[in-house]
């Protein structure tokens, strides 16, 4: 489809007005890549239309970064300038709100040797700016929301039998379809209403209080997740610690919480690829042990997994499980993103890695030594990985010892 710029201009208020929900005098910063720049502008002037009182635009290029891995020496890639980290910390000074536009090329980085990716992460995730500044997030000190727009190298790995400007439209088509928005409609307020459906599922769900999960299916699933005490079910919109409602992720279906990090137990099998690295880690199986994972394999891209496991003591567990509906808009469009952000609402997925704050009673306000004290997993990273099914069955267990049928036939039985 050709998007028009009237459907453009819907999804950048869509994004500013919903996704960040900007404010008067609020400064928001906006990260996104260079493809990017026409729908970058119209999200600037829909943000100072709503009251913005300066706009910050962070650029990147994934090309460039790809040349920066293929010809900088380790030592170079592990540098990280003042300035950068400065700059960081004056967003959290301004307890600005942040939109990325995410259009990445998956598989770019496939050819790269992976210790140089590794070790350029893991120098930046170090920072004590930069893990205060995941705290800030992942705490929601202020709004935060994902958007993405194609890129051609996203569409073409997306639809490879067609031409670059076919791809680009055939992706365009996707993702406006996912995100609730055409030519004639209010997609404010289709998702007002999406955001109270989802409000419904948390509520029954937190109603049950469940102590355990236990997933299966024909792929060779079988997991017993516990669930942090006091954990909390969330999904849809948020609310920032400075009283802003926000939309974190558009698209988004999921109901998700907390895992109790030290009692995840069983096999785990993924559905879908997962890139990470700039490479696609495919047909991959996880075992836990008392919370953490002991045993892995992929068909493809087994050391790229690796990595994600070993890059710091929390990659190993997991810090959010999320519940989907087979049955659900992503998953009946039967695309394959090769994007998180869509893949991940198609299908049940966890999270290697760092736990929200949100999902636990009181966490909002928790320090991270208080945190640390909980159930909930620490870590520099936060991966999510798919692994629903047509055929998960999914039973909770309460505290009391009963036993509640959650999910059959890949979908909620309430």
């Amino acid at each position: 489809m050709k998007v028009s710029d009237n459907v453009l201009r819907k999804y950048a208020a869509l994004a500013v007005r919903t996704g960040i929900n900007i404010q008067k005098d609020q400064m928001l910063v906006i990260q996104a890549g260079t493809e990017s720049n026409y729908f970058v502008r119209l999200c600037v002037q829909e943000a100072y239309k709503a009251g913005a009182k300066k706009v910050y635009v962070q650029w990147n290029d994934d090309e460039v970064n790809r040349l920066d891995y293929e010809y900088q020496s380790v030592e170079t890639l592990e540098e990280v300038p003042e300035w950068s980290l400065n700059r960081i910390q004056h967003y959290m000074d301004e307890k600005a709100p942040r939109l990325s536009v995410y259009a990445p090329t998956p598989g770019l980085l496939k050819d790269i040797d992976s210790e140089k990716v590794r070790r350029a992460q893991v120098a930046l995730q170090s920072k004590d700016v930069v893990k205060k500044f995941r705290q800030f997030s992942m705490g929601n000190k202020a709004q935060w929301s994902l958007v993405s727009i194609p890129s051609v190298g996203w569409a073409t790995k997306v639809f490879p039998e067609l031409d670059e400007k076919e791809a680009v439209d055939k992706l365009w088509e996707a993702i406006l379809q996912a995100v609730r928005i055409d030519e004639n409609n209010d997609p404010v307020l289709e998702w007002s209403q999406h955001n109270e459906k989802l409000h419904k599922q948390n509520t029954i769900l937190n109603d049950y209080n469940f102590k355990s999960l236990h997933f299966k299916n024909s792929l060779g699933t079988d997991l017993v997740v516990g669930l942090a005490k006091d954990h909390i079910w969330a999904g849809g919109s948020e609310v920032a610690a400075n009283g802003f409602e926000f939309n974190p992720n558009l698209p988004t279906e999921e109901s998700f919480t907390m895992p109790d990090k030290n009692n995840v137990n069983g096999i785990v099998y993924s559905t879908k690829p997962l890139n990470y690295g700039g490479r696609l880690i495919d047909e991959f199986w996880l075992r836990f042990e008392d919370g953490k994972v002991v045993e892995h394999g992929a068909k493809k891209e087994e050391e790229a997994l690796t990595n994600l496991l070993n890059f710091d003591e929390g990659s190993r567990r997991i810090g959010e499980i999320a519940l989907i509906s087979h049955d659900s808009p992503i998953s009946n469009s039967n695309i394959l993103f090769l994007n998180t952000l869509f893949d991940e609402n198609a299908s049940c997925h966890m999270a290697l890695g760092a736990a929200y704050p949100m999902n636990i009673k009181g966490g909002l306000n928790m320090t991270e030594e208080e945190l640390s004290l909980t159930d909930a997993n620490r870590s520099s990273q936060h991966e999510d990985f798919m692994f629903g099914s047509h055929d998960m069955k999914i039973v909770g267990e309460t505290f009391d010892g009963q036993q509640v049928l959650v999910f059959e036939n890949g979908d909620f039985v309430f």
